[in-house]
């Protein structure tokens, strides 16, 4: 909510007053300064920007922070450097285990586009530590050949990325990295709603089954098993049919008790729905539906019905496809 990042982000500033007294924070309630709401064209609340050597022009926009400790990373990050330069393994061993989640960038030499893009991503990924190395030693003692990035969790190593120049920008590795912040398949309830919004992957398949089915073990296995090819790229859903709570997703989707189990795959951004054209969940038809969606080659499915004018009208406000998103979430 507002009010609880509003304290995270003056618990920052107190925080950050000590070690950086350079950096102001400030809040301004928009409600009242229309103008400045219209010159930074704010849209949704609250919105944090950082305004760098006195300039109003192009402040960077900081989203998705919503922890203190994640603020005064995201600000160190962008007035200092961005990852640590690893000289050691035992260097390398600390950063490893000093948190749930660490990133380490392993180089031949220095000077490459893809440290650049690393730098960039660390920037916008203040929730966990950046390493990056050109050591040998450390490169060997991790069995590393050629430029790769590491995504360790709970210290062992989850995801090896091959870091070829050029091929991968900013917003794929921060998609792909934040992933892990999540678990490879995510049960959709209260709590994980807002986690998923957070991770910036705008395509989402939800597969709807009850849990305790006989057949559910296998088809979750299955699900599993093409999440992790599909990491970063489409984000896994499960939404449990059995849950009451989950009853307005339902309704989205337009989901019966006679079509579970069933896979969506929704597009943030424009709201299109894609439906799995076979009816058995294997691992074969998930990955021929995730690639043809990929490839913008699958079927829409369902047009919303219109925003009737009297949808607000009322204290249980009318939901359709078409404004379930934006009120909703």
């Amino acid at each position: 909510s507002s009010q609880n990042l509003s304290e995270e982000f003056a618990e920052a500033a107190r925080q950050l007053k000590k070690e950086a007294p350079r950096i102001q924070f400030g809040k301004i309630d928009v409600t009242h300064q229309h103008d400045l709401r219209k010159e930074f064209n704010i849209r949704e609340f609250p919105t944090v920007k950082f305004f760098v050597d006195g300039s109003r022009e192009d402040p960077i926009d900081c989203k998705g922070v919503r922890k203190a400790s994640a603020f005064i990373t995201w600000v160190k990050r962008r007035t200092g450097p961005s990852t640590v330069l690893i000289n050691s393994t035992d260097q390398a061993e600390a950063i490893i285990h000093a948190d749930d989640l660490a990133v380490i960038g392993f180089f031949k030499e220095l000077q490459n586009d893809s440290m650049e893009v690393l730098c960039e991503t660390a920037r916008d990924v203040p929730e966990m530590p950046f390493g990056m190395t050109v050591s040998n030693d450390v490169c060997a003692n991790y069995g590393i050949q050629t430029d790769t990035l590491v995504v360790f969790k709970k210290g062992k190593p989850v995801h090896n990325e091959v870091l070829e120049d050029g091929r991968q920008n900013k917003l794929e590795l921060t998609r792909l990295i934040k992933t892990f912040t999540l678990d490879l398949v995510t049960e959709y309830n209260l709590e994980t709603s807002v986690k998923i919004f957070d991770v910036p992957v705008e395509n989402h398949i939800l597969l709807f089954t009850p849990t305790n089915s006989e057949t559910f073990g296998v088809i979750y296995e299955n699900y599993k098993s093409v999440a992790a090819e599909f990491r970063g790229k489409i984000m896994f859903v499960l939404v449990d049919t059995n849950e009451t709570r989950n009853g307005r997703i339902f309704e989205y989707f337009r989901i019966r008790e006679v079509d579970v189990p069933a896979v969506r795959i929704l597009n943030l951004t424009s709201d299109a729905k894609y439906k799995m054209p076979a009816d058995e969940v294997t691992v074969e038809n998930l990955k021929e539906f995730c690639q043809s969606y990929l490839n913008g080659k699958a079927k829409l499915h369902l047009s919303s019905e219109e925003i009737p004018e009297d949808w607000d009208k009322m204290p249980v406000k009318v939901l359709v496809g078409k404004n379930f998103n934006r009120i909703v979430f």
